[in-house]
């Protein structure tokens, strides 16, 4: 709900600018902001604003209308017959999938491509989704406390540093390292450790991921 009025705090905001320097607004058209204003003529083959003598007005009555909605989310199908469980379930899973698509260009930079031969280019989304699926098991088994982004930005985080001769120290340490040590069984938190022994938890913590699956 905060969310939906935050957003449209920013479209409204956007629109009185608009309103008070259209001008300003002829190369940076926003069509958001546009259905809030009255008396506003757009150039259809431009997309610019094409008239700057009338007088623009926000339409309060449109915002006042939405505003009975706000919180409100409506889906639209042509499945009459599924129950309304089958379509929020479905309508979910189309919504994970888009999210996948985001977070590997976002997160895991698939695009843009700087490879050319055809091996090369499936090697890296091969290792893009290799990473997506094991983001979304650590999501899983964090129980969606966590973004993937939080994750990975967490992950890349934890680094140690060489103390003396076969000691070593992890040298960040927060919430979200402090829940997946718990869960992996893992011990990577603000800890002097040798060599062997981070070699011996990163091997069982494989061992037991691959069992659980």
């Amino acid at each position: 709900m905060l969310s939906v009025l935050n957003t449209k705090g920013r479209i409204i905001s956007k629109a009185l600018k608009m309103i008070a320097s259209p001008s300003k607004y002829k190369n940076a058209f926003d069509y958001g902001a546009a259905g809030y204003i009255k008396n506003l003529k757009i150039d259809k083959d431009t997309g610019e604003i094409s008239n700057t003598e009338e007088t623009l007005l926000l339409d309060t009555q449109k915002i006042e209308e939405e505003e009975r909605y706000d919180g409100y989310y409506a889906l639209i199908t042509s499945e009459l017959d599924a129950s309304d469980a089958y379509i929020i379930e479905t309508y979910k899973g189309l919504w994970r999938i888009e999210e996948s698509f985001k977070i590997t260009k976002s997160v895991f930079c698939t695009r843009p491509i700087y490879l050319q031969s055809e091996e090369h280019i499936n090697a890296h989304f091969l290792i893009c989704f290799t990473a997506l699926l094991i983001s979304r098991l650590i999501e899983r088994q964090l129980n969606g406390k966590y973004t993937i982004s939080e994750i990975c930005e967490t992950l890349r985080k934890i680094s140690c540093t060489h103390l003396d001769q076969n000691i070593w120290i992890f040298d960040f340490a927060n919430e979200l390292t402090d829940e997946i040590n718990t869960i992996f069984n893992t011990d990577f938190g603000k800890k002097a450790m040798r060599l062997n022994e981070i070699k011996s938890n990163l091997a069982s913590t494989k061992r037991k991921q691959v069992a659980s699956l």
